[in-house]
C-alpha cells in the first residue's frame, strides 16, 4: 500500500512538472526558413487595450493578408498555422485574436466595448499598424462568419485601405440566417424521426430566440450533427489539442480562450439580429470574393448567393467549395490558397514598397 502511495505521489509530481511549462512558457510560433521571413506572435495596443496577432510569411515583401476570425470569440491563433502553410509562401499572413477572445481576453476588458463599432475601429487601427509596419498602402482582408460581417463594415467605411476582400461564410441577414438554419435542422430531424432533436427544437422555438446564448447553442449542436457546420475538420478538437501541444498557445491561453468564448457570447451573441446587408451595404468600392461552402447552414450559402446577386462592386465572384460546410478555408485549404494567390495576381500588391 505504501508503495502504491509513493508511486502515485511520484506520478503526480511528474505530471505537475510536465504541466508547469505548458502553462507558463511564453507563446511562440515556429520559425520559417529564409533571411526575409517573418514568424512571430506580437502584442499590439489596439483600441486602448493589449491584443495579440500572429504574423507568418516566407518573404516580408509579399502583401499582407489579415484574417478576421468568426464567433464572435472563435479565435484561431492556436491552430491557424495547420491550415495556412501554403498561404505563407505568397503572403504575410496575419491572424488576430480579437478583443475579448483567445490570447486577447482579459478580465479588464469593459463589457460595454464589446460592440460592432468598437470592433470596426479596432480593425482599422490594426490595418493602419500593419500598413505602417510593413510599408504598405493597402492589405488583403479575409473575414470568416462573424469576421465576414466585421469585414464588410470595414471595407464599407475604409475602402482605401483594402486591395480586395475575401468573404468566407458571409453573414447576410441576422434573423433570416437563423430561420433558414433552424428550418434545415428541423427538416433533417423530421426525416430521421429524431425525437430528442425535435423536442429540443420545439423547446427553443423558431428564431428570434428568447435566450440567445442557450438556444443558439442547442440549435448549433444539432446543426453540427447534420453536417451544416463542419464536414472535413473539427476545429473544437483543433483548439483543445493546440492549447495543450502547440507552441502558439500555452495552457493559460487555452483557459483564456474558454473564458473569452463565454464573455463574447454573453456580450455579443444576437447583436446582429438587425443585420441586413442587402439593405444596408448594397454597394462597395472594393473587389469582393465570396467563398461559399455547399453544405453551409451556419451562415446559409443560399443567402450568400442572393447577396452576391444584389451586390454592386468593382469586381465580384462567388466560389463554391463543393466539399465544405461553414469552414471552406480549412476544409479545402489547397483550393482556398489557390484562390488567394489568383486574387493577388489579379489585383497585384495594392501596396507601396516596404521600408
Amino acid at each position: 500500500m505504501k508503495r502504491k502511495v509513493k508511486l502515485l505521489r511520484t506520478a503526480s509530481a511528474a505530471l505537475i512538472l510536465f504541466l508547469l511549462p505548458v502553462l507558463f512558457l511564453p507563446s511562440r510560433t515556429p520559425p520559417i526558413k529564409g533571411s526575409n521571413s517573418a514568424a512571430l506572435i506580437q502584442k499590439v495596443k489596439i483600441g486602448g487595450i493589449d491584443q495579440y496577432i500572429m504574423v507568418r510569411g516566407r518573404d516580408v515583401n509579399n502583401p499582407v493578408l489579415l484574417f478576421l476570425h468568426g464567433g464572435p470569440g472563435y479565435a484561431q491563433i492556436s491552430y491557424a498555422r495547420k491550415y495556412q502553410r501554403e498561404l505563407e509562401d505568397s503572403f504575410i499572413v496575419v491572424n488576430w485574436d480579437q478583443r475579448g477572445s483567445g490570447m486577447s481576453y482579459s478580465v479588464n476588458t469593459p463589457g460595454e466595448t464589446m460592440n460592432r463599432e468598437q470592433f470596426i475601429e479596432d480593425g482599422r487601427e490594426l490595418i493602419d499598424y500593419l500598413c505602417d509596419r510593413y510599408g504598405r498602402e493597402k492589405i488583403y482582408l479575409a473575414g470568416h462568419s462573424w469576421g465576414s460581417e466585421l469585414g464588410l463594415h470595414i471595407i464599407d467605411r475604409y475602402p482605401e485601405k483594402i486591395a480586395a476582400f475575401i468573404s468566407i461564410g458571409q453573414v447576410v441577414n441576422g434573423i433570416e440566417n437563423e430561420m433558414v438554419s433552424y428550418d434545415f435542422v428541423l427538416k433533417m430531424a423530421q426525416k430521421e424521426n429524431n425525437e430528442k432533436a425535435l423536442r429540443d427544437l420545439e423547446k427553443i422555438g423558431q428564431p428570434p430566440y428568447k435566450n440567445i446564448v442557450r438556444d443558439t447553442r442547442i440549435q448549433r449542436k444539432w446543426l453540427a450533427k447534420y453536417g451544416g457546420v463542419e464536414r472535413k475538420v473539427n476545429t473544437l478538437k483543433d483548439i483543445i489539442l493546440s492549447s495543450i501541444f502547440s507552441p502558439e498557445y500555452t495552457g493559460i491561453d487555452g483557459m483564456k480562450f474558454a473564458l473569452g468564448s463565454k464573455f463574447t457570447a454573453d456580450t455579443m451573441w444576437g447583436h446582429n439580429y438587425d443585420t441586413d446587408f442587402i439593405r444596408d451595404i448594397p454597394e462597395v468600392k472594393v473587389p469582393v470574393y465570396f467563398c461559399a461552402g455547399r453544405y453551409d447552414y451556419n451562415t446559409p450559402s443560399v443567402l450568400i448567393e442572393n447577396y452576391y446577386n444584389h451586390l454592386i462592386a468593382p469586381e465580384k465572384e462567388i466560389i463554391w467549395f463543393e466539399e465544405s460546410a461553414h469552414f471552406p478555408h480549412f476544409e479545402e485549404p489547397g483550393k482556398f490558397a489557390q484562390l488567394a494567390v489568383r486574387i493577388k495576381e489579379r489585383h497585384g500588391d495594392g501596396t507601396g514598397p516596404p521600408e
